[in-house]
C-alpha cells in the first residue's frame, strides 16, 4: 500500500471515519433508547423517541440489545479475516469498504421506520433487533477495514500516533455534534428526522478510496504486496498468542465499560438529573486538543502506562463529579459545577479514543515486522469484540435495568466510574512492551 508522507493527508485519513462513527453514535446513545419512553423526562418525550410511546418489548429488547452486541463482537473475527484475506484487482481494504458501507447505511435508513406504530409489539422488536444485527455487522466490516490501514499505510510509530491523535480530535467533533448539535436540535426536532440530517455526515468514509492506494492482490498479479495474508484461523490464533495483546484487552474491556454506559445512556441521565447535556459535553469535548496534547506530553515524559493510568483515574474522577452534581437542587450552582464536570471528564475523553487505535496498529505492526504476517485488521476485530462484550452489557443489561428500575438512573455515573477504576487496578498488570510503547529502545528482557 502507497504511503501517505504529508501530515495533511494524514489529518484528512482521520478525518475518513468520522461520519460512520456519527451513525453509530446515533444508534448507540438516541436510535436505540428513542424505542421506549423510560427514563425520559416529560418535555424530551414528545422529542426524543419516536412514537410517544414503548415500541418494544423491554424485557425482549434488553436480550436483543446484547445479542447483537455479541454478534458485534463474534462477527469482527470473520470480518477482519475477510478484509485481510480478500483478494480483488483492487487490492483488498476499498473493496471491503464499499461492502460494508452500503448494507450499513440501509439498516440506518429502515430504522427508522415504525413497522407497528400502535405501540410495543413482538413485531417491532424483532424488526428493529434484526436490523441492528445487520447495521453491527456491516459497521464493523467497515471500520475494522479502516482502523487496519492505520497500521499500513504509514511507516512508523511516531506517524501512527499522529494519525491516531488527529483521529480522536475528529471524533471529538462528532461527539459535539452528536451530543451538543444533535441535542439542541431535539429541542424542537423529533429524533428521526435529526436522524435524516445525520445521514450525509457518513459520505466522508469516501475519502480512503481515493486515498487508498493499493496493486492488485490477486494470486500472480504483477506488483502483489510480499506480506502473507492468512486465514481466519492462523490469524486469530495469531492475536491470541501476543499476551501483551491479550492483556491489554482486559484492561481495555473495563474502560470500555465505563465510556460505553456513560455515552449510551446519556440522553436519559441528564434529563433525569436536570442537568445541561449541552453545557457538560461542550466542556468535556472542547478542550481535547489541548488535553491531548498534555497526554503525548505526560507519554513522553514519563511512559505511555502512567499517561494512560493518569487519564483512567481522571475520567472516573469526573464521572463521579457529575453523580454529585447531579444531586444539586437546579440552579446557577449547579450549572457551574456541570462544566466543571465536564472539564474534569475533558482531560481524559480524547486519550481514551486515541489508545483504541494506536495500540493495536502499533502491535499488529510489530507482529508484520518480526513474522512478515499482516493480519492488522484481526487486530482491530479481537479488540472489537472485547468492546462489544463489555459495551452489550453496559448498554443492554445494566443501562435497560437502570431505565425501568425506578431511581437507579441517578447511579449511572457511579457505575461508569466503577468500571475505569478496575481498568486503572488492571492497568498495573500491562507487560512492559506496552507500558513502554513508542520507546526508542525496549529491551528484549522487557519484551518479554
Amino acid at each position: 500500500m502507497r504511503k501517505l508522507r504529508k501530515k495533511s493527508q494524514m489529518v484528512l485519513y482521520a478525518l475518513s471515519g468520522m461520519g460512520v462513527n456519527m451513525l453509530n453514535l446515533m444508534f448507540n446513545s438516541y436510535l436505540c433508547s428513542a424505542l421506549l419512553i423510560g427514563g425520559f423526562g416529560e418535555n424530551a418525550i414528545p422529542y426524543q423517541t419516536f412514537a410517544q410511546k414503548d415500541l418494544i418489548v423491554a424485557g425482549v429488547w434488553a436480550v436483543f440489545a446484547l445479542v447483537a452486541k455479541l454478534i458485534d463482537g463474534i462477527i469482527d473475527i470473520p470480518m477482519a479475516a475477510f478484509s485481510d484475506g480478500l483478494k480483488t484487482r483492487w487490492g483488498r481494504r476499498r473493496p471491503a469498504l464499499v461492502i460494508g458501507f452500503i448494507p450499513m447505511v440501509a439498516a440506518y435508513l429502515l430504522f427508522l421506520v415504525i413497522p407497528d406504530p400502535s405501540g410495543a409489539s413482538m413485531l417491532n422488536t424483532v424488526y428493529y433487533g434484526v436490523l441492528l444485527c445487520i447495521f453491527y455487522t456491516s459497521y464493523t466490516l467497515t471500520m475494522v477495514t479502516y482502523y487496519a490501514t492505520y497500521t499500513e499505510i504509514v511507516d512508523n510509530m511516531e506517524q501512527r500516533n499522529f494519525m491516531s491523535n488527529a483521529k480522536s480530535v475528529c471524533d471529538i467533533i462528532y461527539f459535539i455534534l452528536g451530543y451538543v448539535v444533535v441535542s439542541m436540535l431535539l429541542k424542537g426536532l423529533n429524533i428521526r428526522i435529526v436522524a435524516l440530517i445525520v445521514l450525509p455526515l457518513s459520505l466522508t468514509m469516501i475519502i480512503p478510496l481515493f486515498m487508498i492506494k493499493e496493486p492488485s492482490n490477486r494470486n500472480g498479479s504483477e506488483g502483489a504486496e510480499k506480506t502473507k495474508a492468512p486465514g481466519l484461523v492462523k490469524s486469530l490464533a495469531c492475536a491470541f498468542r501476543n499476551k501483551s495483546f491479550i492483556m491489554w484487552m482486559i484492561v481495555y474491556a473495563f474502560m470500555t465499560f465505563g465510556v460505553q454506559l456513560f455515552l449510551g445512556g446519556i440522553n436519559e441521565f441528564f434529563s433525569y438529573v436536570g442537568m445541561s447535556m449541552i453545557y457538560v459535553m461542550a466542556a468535556s469535548f472542547a478542550p481535547v486538543p489541548l488535553t491531548l496534547l498534555l497526554f503525548n506530553h505526560i507519554q513522553k515524559k514519563r511512559s505511555f502506562g502512567f499517561a494512560f493510568r493518569y487519564v483512567l483515574i481522571t475520567y472516573s474522577v469526573g464521572m463521579l463529579s457529575v453523580y454529585f452534581v447531579g444531586l444539586l437542587e437546579a440552579g446557577t450552582l449547579k450549572s457551574v459545577l456541570s462544566v466543571c464536570a465536564g472539564l474534569i471528564c475533558s482531560l481524559a475523553v480524547g486519550a481514551m479514543f486515541s489508545v483504541a487505535y494506536s495500540v493495536p496498529a502499533q502491535l499488529a505492526a510489530e507482529e508484520e515486522e518480526r513474522t512478515g504476517v499482516s493480519n492488522s485488521a484481526m487486530y482491530f476485530a479481537v479488540q472489537g469484540l472485547f468492546a462489544a462484550v463489555a459495551s452489550g452489557i453496559a448498554t443492554g443489561l445494566v443501562l435497560t435495568f437502570l431505565k425501568v428500575t425506578d431511581g437507579m438512573m441517578t447511579y449511572m455515573t457511579v457505575i461508569a466510574a466503577a468500571g475505569t477504576l478496575i481498568s486503572f487496578l488492571l492497568s498495573f498488570a500491562l507487560p512492559k512492551s506496552i507500558v513502554k510503547l513508542g520507546a526508542k529502545e525496549i529491551s528484549d528482557k522487557e519484551q518479554g
